[in-house]
């Protein structure tokens, strides 16, 4: 499996077999996977697109989307910038060079880019392993207070929030954490 590693220049450095897929991974944003559009460092080194990183930091308390380190603004990352206006690719679609930062609005509009996308589409679609299967959730959470489950996060504050706000009762968190992580355990042995 692909991991993510900040490389020197703080980009998001691809690890394992997909380092040689894909040599300009140090150049793609971990949120929305394309070249870094105005790229930004923040503080654990990781690096995002300035539009990218404003998603992230809308949460109350947020978090890195790689490492999950507390996320703060940073600080635009010029050489990462300077690398990518003068650095070259190739348009999968229609074979034409391109800087990285003009790649993202040629194949927007490059047809032949869009049929390219569109048989990779198509030739996933055909094998059905892919195919998405009938298992849980893994991004929910049970109620700690109650039988309830199935929250995503806020769902679970909300309900809290509205249920059990005045409940006395304490929640041991080191059992309920041995529990949900068991859960998991068990999830992932059904999915092989």
């Amino acid at each position: 499996m692909a991991t993510q590693q900040p490389d020197r220049e703080g980009g998001a450095q691809l690890a394992g077999p997909a380092a040689e897929a894909d040599p300009l991974g140090r150049f793609t944003c971990p949120v929305c996977l394309e070249v870094y559009e105005k790229p930004v460092r923040v503080l654990c080194g990781h690096v995002f697109c300035s539009a990218c990183l404003q998603e992230c930091l809308k949460p109350k308390k947020p978090v890195c989307g790689v490492c999950r380190s507390p996320l703060a603004p940073g600080e635009r990352a010029a050489e990462l910038e300077r690398q990518i206006e003068s650095t070259e690719t190739t348009c999968h679609g229609c074979r034409k060079n391109f800087f990285l930062s003009k790649i993202r609005a040629h194949v927007a509009t490059c047809s032949k880019y869009q049929n390219y996308i569109m048989e990779g589409v198509k030739a996933t679609t055909k094998d059905v392993s892919l195919q998405p299967r009938n298992v849980p959730n893994r991004y929910t959470f049970p109620c700690p207070y109650c039988p309830e489950k199935n929250f995503d996060q806020e769902g679970l504050v909300e309900h809290c929030k509205l249920s059990h706000s005045t409940d006395t009762k304490s929640v041991d968190y080191d059992v309920d954490e041995e529990d949900m992580m068991n859960q998991v355990l068990q999830r992932s042995i059904i999915d092989q």
